[in-house]
């Protein structure tokens, strides 16, 4: 083998290992590309999720506040059957004594 046919047998060597290398390319590219409808999709459910997130969190906040009132209105009704229950035990004191004073 002479030099020129050395260089001709190189150049075939690389242009087929060029060839196989970008074909090997093109194909994972080819595999791992993701549709835009895909993409489409994925950025859909992001924004469903992202929206569902806002909706409990406001559920939670409203959840929170409604405990509070709760918590309230149930402490001052306990504060009022406390002043109810200490009347009606003054008035059956007071109507003892007077039965049995009369």
């Amino acid at each position: 083998m002479n030099r020129t046919e050395f260089i001709i047998a190189t150049a075939i060597v690389l242009f087929v290992a060029f060839c196989v290398g970008w074909f090997t390319h093109w194909l994972i590219h080819r595999l791992i590309r993701v549709p835009a409808s895909d993409v489409a999709e994925l950025e859909r459910l992001a924004q469903e999720l992202h929206e569902a997130e806002q909706a409990r969190d406001d559920a939670i906040t409203y959840q929170q506040q409604r405990e509070a009132e709760l918590t309230a209105q149930l402490g001052q009704s306990e504060t009022e059957l406390r002043a109810a229950r200490d009347e009606i035990h003054a008035l059956r004191a007071r109507l003892e004594r007077q039965t049995s004073s009369g």
